[in-house]
């Protein structure tokens, strides 16, 4: 299998950021990894090694992000509205600095945004705001309104709120979307999410679903059984979902 590690210094983070490819063609993955995750998170978690057979044979290529999450949305010591615009930050990193990567090395027209737990919302944010970037959404074991309290999981803005923390929340901003251009992408999208049963996000999942119907927008919603939510259980979604 195709391993290639890449770093340079990034312009709109001001550090050094590091990925992983793995893959030689197909289309391209753009993987977000946990909260505590790194780039080698799927490497180590056997994510790749589940996802093998479609990476060997040149059906999917894997293009695996690092995470600032402790210098934006997990930050406690750095205000709220600090938090979100880091968030963005990276974001813009990822649009201008990763995807022209991925683009330059190879020209499949399919991108496909994938991710687990926090990547999860990751993933779906960056293609609910981007529809025109992405032909496939995949997401596992999400949280996609980071204001929501629920289980042990806090509201990580501290009930703080501003414009971009909306924009920034697709359970939030998707219901008002309007622009017939956004919604036309995003109807053409192929969109998977997973989550157990019991896991506490559950509930955000379907409401986020149920914004989509209302949208028109065309989606599966798979419910596993129990909690789902570790890495035995997204090596099993993905050779499935992705």
């Amino acid at each position: 299998m195709n391993r290639e590690y890449h770093c340079w210094y990034s312009p709109h983070l001001g550090r050094d950021m590091e990925l992983l490819v793995f893959g030689h063609a197909g289309a391209k993955v753009l993987a977000f990894p946990t909260r505590d995750g790194r780039f080698y998170e799927y490497e180590n978690l056997g994510i790749v090694h589940a996802l093998s057979e479609k990476i060997d044979n040149g059906h999917i290529q894997l293009y695996c992000v690092d995470s600032i999450v402790s210098d934006t949305i997990y930050c406690p010591w750095l205000h709220p509205a600090d938090r979100i615009q880091r968030h963005i930050q990276y974001e813009e990193y990822v649009l201008n600095e990763v995807m022209p990567l991925m683009a330059n090395k190879n020209p499949h027209p399919c991108t496909i945004a994938l991710g687990c737990s926090l990547g999860a919302y990751h993933a779906a944010n960056i293609a609910f705001r981007h529809p025109h970037l992405f032909q496939k959404l995949c997401a596992f074991s999400g949280r996609y309104d980071l204001t929501m309290g629920v289980d042990h999981f806090q509201n990580l803005f501290d009930n703080y709120y501003d414009e971009n923390i909306y924009h920034n929340t697709p359970s939030h901003f998707l219901p008002q979307l309007d622009c017939d251009w956004r919604l036309q992408h995003l109807r053409k999208m192929d969109i998977v999410f997973a989550i157990g049963k019991e896991d506490p996000f559950l509930e955000n999942n379907r409401h986020l679903s149920h914004i989509l119907w209302l949208k028109g927008i065309w989606h599966a919603l798979h419910e596993w059984s129990g909690r789902a939510h570790r890495g035995s259980s997204w090596r099993e979604m993905m050779p499935l979902y992705v």
